[in-house]
């Protein structure tokens, strides 16, 4: 399956990464840490899938980039230890410690991005919430609303 995955151009992928990335995190980062992430690439790779997101923060929001080189900072893990951590069940720091979980690059941003989602109270990441029926039911929540 990854070899199939790694033959996927990168941009689109990273593009939806983003956006999911947009809508979880974007307005709940401090300026502070915002303005760190100015003018830095990173990458998340997901070692099984052989996916690469390559992506930066400009004007207020993250955005996908195309980064044929290094970035300034790569996060690795499988998908199964991203889920993982997006719902909250393993964190970082064990991942890392075991193996499980790699960061290259910039330790100082690293370890920014690692606190900054550490403190950031998120919902727990549930995958039943993108089944057809659970998006068309909010979708008409929403446009009931309306």
């Amino acid at each position: 399956m990854g070899s199939l995955l790694s033959r996927l151009p990168a941009y689109p992928g990273s593009l939806l990464f983003v956006t999911g990335l947009n809508l979880a995190l974007s307005k709940l980062l401090a300026p502070d840490v915002t303005q760190m992430l100015v003018g830095k690439k990173l990458r998340l790779r997901v070692t099984d899938a052989q996916w690469t997101f390559d992506f930066a923060w400009l004007n207020g929001r993250f955005t996908a980039c195309q980064n044929p080189g290094e970035a300034d900072l790569t996060i690795s893990a499988s998908a199964y230890d991203f889920v993982l951590l997006a719902r909250r069940q393993e964190d970082p720091d064990s991942l890392f410690f075991s193996r499980r979980l790699a960061m290259e690059g910039d330790t100082e941003l690293g370890l920014l991005v690692k606190n900054t989602i550490d403190a950031i109270e998120l919902p727990v990441f549930s995958i039943a919430q993108f089944k057809p029926s659970q998006v068309l039911a909010r979708l008409r929540a929403r446009m009931s609303a309306h």
